[in-house]
């Protein structure tokens, strides 16, 4: 791997090492994260890698080759596969839903019952499209929300479940049975939407979802460590993984030598299934900042991709305005929403350093990307805990990337 000089590209090297230093201090040495890799860069290229902590408990530091489980940073691939079809003629990203996926033609919106009682439902006011897929308006939402009668009946069904009674056709089978939680496009809820969008770009292309991603997307890009099930002759660089539980602190969640990644998943989930490296997705992230090339390889034509990383809510709206959900991967203020991203609306209002127009998402397990048009800039951030939102890492590492530069 190759490393640019951090001065050569407007960084001050001690500001860059401070990083290293907080990350190692706060989160590493305290014991609160497993592990941290950060890799930044700039037009492309690397200024900075760093690693910290050990791959799986009582073992060898994570390096360059650790694999990730990346969560919902498989979502921005998935909204990417998408757009490739849109490209093509074969759909629109105005498309209603039930078009390409009928189960989803007679959906309606919860209007009472649940918990042992037949639903209500009363008929949307527009049709579920497929911009409401990529901006989390769809009126979906997750089993882990704890908020609603519809959420509790996506747990009592188990419809997430990747090794569980699902493939993806009937996964939506058995969503489509559950009403939505609102009409589509009068609110924002993170949801199980980008696996639905998964399975459309199935359908449309007429290959399965895994194939696609690995044939139109990471092979042109070389993202040979990227996969929805770790091949057994790497399964010896997949880190474990942790989760909080009350009262008992970190606890193993999905160890490495065993993990449900190294089988292949029945379920195969756009919304969330992908394991990584942070260089694989420097890859991804250094396409999105070139207007979808990267080494004579296009993915997506630029003005595409300009079109991706706009705010789509409804009114230009933010998430603190419309968000109904209890969890997600992007703050609220100041933060819009495209086409598979959330979007740097308005700087002042998030109250953390950055520029308009950034896009960016995370994963479940903490791991997060972003990529800054404006000042060319790209981020890749690898751990491995859950939930994502206990640890204000996030905030801490941009802050201080962005007052790293010169």
């Amino acid at each position: 791997m190759k490393i640019a000089e951090p001065a050569a590209h407007g960084f001050d090297a001690s500001r860059l090492a401070a990083i290293d230093t907080l990350l190692q201090t706060r989160y590493i040495d305290s014991g609160k994260l497993p592990n941290a890799q950060l890799l930044i860069a700039r037009d492309g290229e690397i200024v900075h890698f760093s690693n910290a902590g050990a791959a799986r408990e009582g073992g060898k530091a994570i390096d360059e080759g650790s694999l990730f489980r990346i969560a919902s940073m498989t979502k921005p691939i998935t909204s990417v596969a998408f757009m490739m079809l849109v490209e093509q003629g074969l759909v629109a990203v105005d498309t209603p839903v039930h078009h390409v996926l009928p189960e989803f033609k007679d959906i309606g919106v919860y209007d009472g019952g649940g918990g042992g009682v037949p639903f209500v439902t009363r008929p949307t006011a527009e049709p579920m499209r497929m911009i409401d897929l990529l901006r989390h308006t769809s009126g979906l939402t997750y089993s882990f929300q704890n908020r609603s009668n519809v959420d509790a009946a996506y747990r009592e069904g188990k419809i997430e479940g990747w090794h569980g009674g699902y493939d993806l056709d009937g996964f939506i089978g058995a969503l489509a049975k559950i009403p939505l939680e609102f009409s589509p496009g009068t609110a924002w809820n993170y949801s199980v939407a980008t696996d639905v969008l998964g399975a459309v770009v199935q359908r449309v292309s007429g290959l399965p979802l895994d194939q696609f991603f690995k044939e139109r997307i990471f092979a042109p890009l070389k993202m040979d460590d990227t996969f929805f099930q770790v091949p057994s002759d790497k399964l010896d660089r997949l880190t474990d993984c942790y989760t909080l539980a009350p009262g008992k602190g970190r606890v193993m969640y999905d160890r490495g030598t065993e993990s449900a990644w190294s089988r292949q998943p029945k379920l195969v989930s756009g919304g969330g299934g992908l394991v990584s490296t942070a260089l694989d997705y420097h890859r991804f992230n250094t396409m999105l900042l070139n207007g979808g090339e990267l080494d004579g390889a296009r993915i997506l034509g630029r003005k595409t991709l300009d079109l991706m990383t706009q705010n789509h809510l409804p009114g230009k709206s933010d998430l603190a305005a419309m968000s109904k959900s209890l969890f997600s991967e992007a703050s609220n203020a100041g933060t819009g929403f495209g086409l598979g991203f959330a979007i740097t609306d308005d700087v002042a209002k998030t109250m953390v350093p950055g520029s308009k127009g950034e896009f960016y998402w995370g994963g479940m397990f903490s791991t997060a990307f972003f990529v800054d048009p404006v000042e060319r800039l790209s981020m890749v951030f690898m751990t491995q805990l859950s939930p994502s939102s206990f640890y204000p890492i996030r905030r801490e590492l941009k802050t201080m990337i962005y007052a790293a530069m010169t």
